[in-house]
Formats: structure tokens, sequence, C-alpha cells
């Protein structure tokens, strides 16, 4: 801090290098909070979360239909194929599980990934079934290497 003193005129104030300085902890103090933070990694755990939240709900919509109907849904195959969005035009090459939208009895609509799908008309969840009729359901897209799958 600069203090002067000239013929009974009283100057105080700080100098250009010491506002510089506090400028540069500021700043260096604000990128290692914000590196912390990872705003990009939050972002992506959220939408993990948000993706086991969605195979939890489908996986229990069809248990749910299972019990209601003593059979799981004929579509679901044992090869992974990837779940029909409600509403969508087409289905072809993809499992419809309109069975559990119907009357919104089981669920209301399937719920499809934060991201999107790769494929029109698909949820970015695939499901399947083992001989057993155990029923896999999982989402590919995962991210930050998570991989994302409830079996039941």
């Amino acid at each position: 801090m600069v203090k002067c003193k000239m013929s009974n005129v009283k100057c105080k104030g700080f100098t250009l290098i010491e506002i510089l300085l506090v400028v540069a902890i500021i700043a260096i103090l604000a990128s290692i909070v914000i590196i912390a933070i990872n705003p990009a990694r939050q972002l992506s755990e959220s939408r993990n979360t948000k993706r086991k939240a969605d195979i939890l709900v489908i996986l229990n919509a069809v248990y749910q239909y299972d019990i209601d109907n003593a059979e799981l849904p004929a579509t679901i195959g044992t090869g992974g194929t990837e779940i029909c969005a409600t509403g969508a035009v087409s289905c072809s090459g993809l499992v419809n599980l309109s069975v559990l939208t119907n009357s919104e009895r089981y669920v209301v609509s399937i719920p499809a990934d934060p991201l999107g799908s790769t494929v029109t008309g698909g949820t970015g969840y695939n499901i399947s079934k083992s001989s057993y009729n155990r029923v896999t359901v999982t989402a590919p897209r995962a991210e930050n290497g998570a991989s994302i799958t409830i079996s039941r």
C-alpha cells in the first residue's frame, strides 16, 4: 500500500503490483476449486445414476407383468436387443415392451437413456433373458467406464 504526503495532500491506495498479485491468487484458487469439483464428471455421474434408476424401473415393470400374467413379455429374447421407445413409429429390430405401457398399468412410458439412443426409435437400454427366464437390463452407454447392469 502506498502512502504519500505531498504538501498537505495525503494519498492512499494500492499499487498495480499488489492488485495484480491479489487477482492472480484469486484466479489460482478458483481454478483449483473448479478442478476439484470437475463439473463434467459430476454431470456424467448424475446421468449414470439416472440410468440405474431407469433400468430398475424397466426390470420392475417386467416382473410385475410376469406376476400378473405368469409369463414374461413374449418379445424379450436372448440376444440383448435394445428396447423400443414408447410411441416409436417402428420397433423393427427392437424389443417392443408396449404390453407394459398399455393402460399405463405397469409403467407410463419406457424410460430412455439421458444421451438418447443410437438407433431410431430406441431407448438406449438393452434387455435379454436367459434360458431360465432370468431377465437382464443393461445401459450400454454408461459413462466414466461404468458398467450398469441389473439382473433378476
